[in-house]
């Protein structure tokens, strides 16, 4: 018997090998430096933490609404009105497992089999795995490195066809860690009110912005509003990534079609973690001053790795959001070590990890096929220990 043809075309992700095997040899007792991860290492805070004990001292263990509470839909309700000047209602609001769920969600709703979906590359490495899942096509529109890796009008109207169903933004954008501008977002959104498709604008990290202010592509118009599914979530800026928690807003056709699709496979988020988000969300004095301090720790955790980068000779873009460094090693693409040739980043990261006891991730994966991203959710004292093992690695390569 074979597997369904929509689980042969899923890519499987380069970054699994690395990332198990950087495990393992951690649990074999081994002094491994990651750079690899993908979430915050702060503990969820402590006042989210209790609500959740008090959600289970008080019995909310119980099946909810499939779009969630109410009380969290109010409170997303309000917080993107504080946040980003945006007015929606509860029925707007789909609560999920996780922001990924959410996006499985939108396009699962939105996409008919052929669909397009423009995708600036770059990207997360999920989404053209889920947008084919869907039964889209993505399309993917390759960004310049003069351009901070980030989309122009130009670019994008290029990429658009009758075809076009929808377009993905992620602002804070990983693995780059570009950050759109408020006149970025109003030229893309110029090009995008004179064509009739959605836009998928991805969130996550946008509590991470260390310069200017975060924009949100729904505020530019009602136009762009009411195309516009917002994607966002408490695992980034809350650092609840177990907890599985993310949501998204939309027009309410939309909405009601993301939470029918949820009704008939997950039904409701945990409940426990949605009344642990409620606080999170609605308790501005502890939360301000955890985001504030994650916020300043990550800075000068970005500004210790792209300052030793420098030093090194290795090339990127400053990053101005999110967590991460995409790093060009194009330069020792050829080289050797030990007398292994080194043919890609992904042979980089491999080799790295086995000489060097660092682990990063390879951008093949993510539309970067010369680029390594580094993730700087890591102590200062790792940073400084695997920059020096990076340093030593480099030095020690030799030309074929």
């Amino acid at each position: 018997m074979e597997i369904a043809k929509r689980a042969k075309q899923i890519s499987p992700s380069l970054t699994l090998e690395i990332t198990a095997r950087a495990k393992k040899m951690k649990a074999d007792g081994m002094r491994v430096v990651s750079f690899a991860v993908g979430e915050p290492d702060f503990d969820t805070p402590d006042y989210i933490v209790n609500a959740g004990r008090e959600a289970l001292d008080k019995g909310f263990t119980k099946y909810t609404p499939v779009a969630g509470i109410p009380a969290l839909k109010a409170a997303i309700c309000q917080k993107l009105k504080n946040d980003n000047a945006l007015d929606y209602e509860p029925a707007d609001i789909v609560v999920s497992s996780g922001a990924k769920h959410s996006l499985f969600n939108a396009f699962m709703a939105i996409l008919d089999q052929g669909d397009e979906v423009i995708i600036p590359s770059p990207y997360w490495l999920s989404y053209p795995e889920i947008v084919k899942m869907a039964g889209g096509v993505p399309v993917f529109v390759q960004t310049k490195p003069e351009n901070s890796f980030k989309i122009t009008p130009a670019e994008l109207e290029s990429a658009i066809t009758d075809k076009t169903k929808a377009f993905i933004l992620n602002n804070p954008n990983n693995p780059t860690g570009a950050v759109y501008t408020q006149s970025e977002i109003s030229g893309l959104a110029q090009i995008l009110e004179k064509h009739d498709i959605f836009v998928v604008s991805d969130e996550i990290y946008e509590k991470l912005t260390y310069s200017g202010k975060h924009c949100s592509i729904a505020a530019y118009s009602d136009i762009l509003k009411e195309r516009t599914i917002l994607i966002n979530g408490f695992s980034k800026s809350y650092a609840m990534t177990g907890w599985r928690m993310g949501y998204a807003a939309a027009a309410g056709h939309i909405a009601y079609a993301m939470s029918s699709m949820q009704s008939h496979s997950t039904s409701n988020a945990n409940s426990i973690a949605q009344y642990a988000s409620v606080a999170a969300l609605t308790d501005k004095v502890h939360g301000e001053a955890f985001l504030s301090e994650m916020k300043a720790t990550f800075a000068a955790r970005r500004d210790l790795m792209t300052a030793r980068l420098k030093k090194l000779g290795v090339d990127f873009i400053q990053p101005e959001g999110a967590f991460y460094v995409m790093a060009s090693v194009g330069k020792f693409i050829g080289k050797q070590c030990d007398g292994r040739l080194i043919t890609s980043a992904f042979d980089f990261a491999s080799v790295l990890l086995e000489k060097a006891l660092v682990a990063v991730i390879p951008c093949e994966s993510f539309g970067a096929p010369e680029y390594i991203r580094f993730s700087y959710a890591a102590s200062e004292s790792d940073i400084e220990h695997g920059l020096d093992a990076i340093g030593e690695f480099i030095s020690k390569l030799q030309d074929k």
